[in-house]
């Protein structure tokens, strides 16, 4: 299948700030896509992704090109020399079924480490903010359930985080992370409970009903957000890589959450490079069959989530040492 996407635009994307506006023509329809300058060729895909549901690793975008060869998913738009009128033209099949196993589940790359300044020069740039700002505006947040006034919120990844989707399994709970259910039981008490992957929204409902997620009596998901809900950013040391900004939630939901009641669990900590404070950096769960049953990082994390569970602001917590706040707070309950 092939789509062809005609540009239009006050000026080109040459200059990074810019928007580029692509009306993209598909199956006899017109669709807008909008990225800017300073957006990367894997931006564009996700904005494509949004208005077609081809999954950005099944585009081939044939004449987005530096120099002679096809531009990598990395490379920022504002460096491929692309004019208001081209025409992208793109091979790609919308996938009308999903098959959740190690083959189709995405590859999840290690996780760096980000200097301070590094950090602060990313989360602090104009630019960046105004990335967000964007997907505040373009993303379409579904609401499973409604916000409750009063609660914090806890922002929780899939995979390494809840569920080991590199190992094999005849059954998706053997490769569920031990004492999910419970952890996420005694989290609602104190917490609302988004799930953020950085894969496509078909693939985390079908993971979070296999898991029995979705649905469940005990406690009840707000809402669930996908890989068109990241932003790209770059940095010195690391170049270009995307990230899961809390800031497109806040502005989403401004009446109930803010930095000050919210914190995320993630594997990789550059997730939250744009709102390091509000990040705490969970232990990988990998080889399921090998650690399932000595696996208990969820059930200090419900400790220390329900420990700061009643504190008014979060924002002066220092998460790397969750653990040893954990274990003081456990002490000083039974003195």
């Amino acid at each position: 299948m092939v789509l062809e996407a005609a540009g239009c635009s006050a000026s080109t994307s040459q200059e990074s700030g810019e928007e580029l506006t692509l009306v993209v023509k598909w199956v006899g329809k017109d669709y807008t896509v909008r990225v800017c300058g300073d957006d990367t060729v894997g931006e564009l895909k996700r904005r494509i992704c949004e208005v077609t549901n081809v999954l950005p690793k099944r585009q081939k975008l044939l004449n987005v090109k530096k120099g002679s060869k096809p531009a990598d998913d990395s490379m920022l738009l504002s460096g491929l020399g692309l004019k208001p009128a081209i025409k992208i033209s793109m091979i790609g099949t919308v996938e009308d079924e999903i098959f959740v196993d190690t083959v189709d589940a995405p590859e999840v790359l290690d996780d760096f480490e980000l200097g301070e300044e590094d950090t602060t020069d990313i989360k602090d740039k104009d630019i960046n903010k105004a990335k967000i700002q964007r997907r505040v505006q373009q993303y379409k947040l579904k609401l499973l359930n409604p916000c409750r006034p009063g609660k914090k919120l806890l922002v929780l990844d899939i995979d390494y985080t809840l569920f080991d989707h590199r190992s094999t399994a005849e059954n998706p709970l053997e490769l569920m992370r031990p004492y999910l259910h419970e952890f996420l039981t005694a989290a609602y008490a104190a917490y609302d409970i988004i799930i953020w992957s950085a894969t496509s929204m078909k693939w985390v409902e079908v993971k979070m009903k296999e898991l029995g997620v979705l649905g469940n009596a005990s406690y009840k998901i707000t809402a669930l957000l996908d890989h068109l809900a990241m932003i790209t950013v770059q940095s010195e040391s690391r170049g270009v890589f995307d990230c899961k900004p809390l800031g497109l939630i806040w502005g989403k939901l401004p009446e109930f959450y803010g930095p000050n009641n919210t914190i995320m669990l993630d594997d990789l900590k550059r997730n939250f490079v744009m709102n390091p404070q509000n990040g705490l950096v969970i232990r990988p769960f990998k080889k399921a069959h090998m650690n399932r049953g000595t696996d208990q990082e969820l059930v200090y994390l419900a400790e220390y989530l329900l420990a700061i569970g009643d504190l008014d602001d979060l924002s002066g917590l220092d998460h790397k040492n969750w653990e040893k706040y954990s274990e003081q707070n456990k002490r000083q309950r039974h003195q």
